[in-house]
């Protein structure tokens, strides 16, 4: 493995790395600073919106613009948006509209980042001279590392230092995988077609925006693999989010809550790692059903709630299919979404993505209120059953070798 694809995945776990920790920290700062718990809220509840819009509307300008280039400005906005803070604090004091406004900033950068990461991914397969099955297992890999070590840095972090310094702290890992995404030569981040010629999308914005719908929403094979992609995510956060930290509360041990959290980070890193070395043997259907039956076992024991430990199991089940089926959809996305519309694909499933967790939250949050939570945790797992039947039955979705076609 030459330097380009290690710059690309230092880049991406120190970018990972800060977004997990600044999601740690940053409510405790704004509680810190304001003493209300409605400001902490009303800061996440008004940068989630724009989140979403300008991760669906940049995907265009991702597909303009060199992808390199791309992903180095994501890491510096979101890097001005924390480092302005504690500056702000020295000159004039912070409140919650000044969270509001740098996290609305900040999250120009956060959907756009994951994109432009995501675009360039076969140009670091072909210019790095890796398999797309290793890098994409590494990758995986790394965000559980980071989903494993971001929190509890955060919570070092608060302890040892005052929220300025923490804020530092977490734009200088940004600033850092700007700098290391540097490393990638500008040439690797140009938007090709698949005989490598430049390719520059013609029309206006709304036009081009249009275009890449169409890749996604006319493609059988585009549109299961999102949904069950946002099954996923509606299902895990409803269950990390609401569902069990109420399950813990409910049984007198809410401090259990932090273990399965870490339980489901080890099985992310183990999948990730499996993938990463034996990615390349056996059929893909294999490994598909694999992770696809083992997240249907892991949200079973989640949504059963007989035990801690049937928790605890269920936890690190449902990491390690996730690992598994996140490396494996990864490779697919390499091979079969048109090069000069990655950018549109990838930005308009990212923004999904990033709306589907508050709306299984939420969803949670009603039947929990109202039926109670057994029956929420059972609700969750039924509509993971469907996309199982959709995963399983999906014309579009039985073959899925690589001589098999595009989208």
């Amino acid at each position: 493995m030459n330097r380009i694809p290690l710059a690309y995945l230092a880049s991406y776990l120190l970018s990972l790395l800060g977004n997990s920790i600044a999601a740690v920290a940053l409510p405790l700062i704004v509680l810190q600073v304001t003493g209300s718990a409605l400001g902490a809220g009303a800061v996440a509840a008004a940068t989630a919106v724009p989140a979403v819009v300008f991760g669906l509307l940049m995907g265009v300008v991702i597909d303009r613009v060199n992808r390199r280039t791309s992903s180095v400005l994501a890491d510096l906005v979101s890097a001005v948006s924390i480092a302005a803070l504690p500056l702000v604090d020295m000159v004039v004091g912070l409140n919650v509209g000044w969270f509001v406004l740098f996290g609305i900033v900040g999250s120009v950068g956060d959907v756009p980042g994951m994109t432009a990461r995501d675009a360039v991914l076969p140009a670091i397969v072909r210019h790095g001279h890796v398999a797309a099955e290793r890098l994409m297992g590494i990758r995986e890999t790394l965000g559980a590392v980071a989903f494993l070590f971001g929190p509890a840095a955060a919570g070092t972090l608060m302890v040892l230092f005052d929220g300025s310094t923490v804020l530092w702290i977490t734009a200088a890992t940004s600033f850092a995988a700007a700098l290391l995404t540097l490393l990638v030569p500008h040439q690797v981040g140009a938007v090709t077609t698949s005989d490598g010629a430049s390719a520059t999308p013609t029309g206006g914005g709304w036009s081009q925006l249009r275009d890449g719908w169409r890749v996604l929403f006319r493609s059988p094979f585009l549109v299961v693999t999102t949904v069950l992609s946002l099954a996923s995510v509606v299902v895990l956060a409803a269950y990390q989010a609401l569902i069990l930290p109420v399950y813990f509360t409910l049984v007198e041990r809410p401090g259990m809550l932090g273990f399965v959290l870490t339980a489901l980070a080890a099985g992310l890193l183990v999948g990730g790692a499996i993938y990463a070395v034996a990615g390349t043997k056996g059929q893909r259907r294999a490994w598909f059903l694999t992770g696809l039956l083992g997240s249907t076992l892991g949200f079973g024991l989640f949504a059963a709630l007989s035990s801690v430990w049937a928790v605890f199991g269920g936890a690190f089940v449902v990491g390690l299919a996730s690992g598994l089926f996140g490396s494996l959809i990864g490779v697919l996305m390499i091979e079969r979404v048109p090069e000069q519309m990655r950018g549109r694909v990838f930005g308009t499933q990212n923004s999904m993505m990033t709306a589907a967790a508050p709306v299984g939250i939420v969803a949670a949050a009603v039947i929990t209120e109202y039926a109670g939570v057994h029956v929420a945790a059972v609700a969750l797992a039924s509509v993971w059953l469907v996309a199982l039947a959709l995963g399983l039955f999906a014309p579009s979705l039985r073959t899925l070798e690589p001589e098999s076609g595009g989208a």
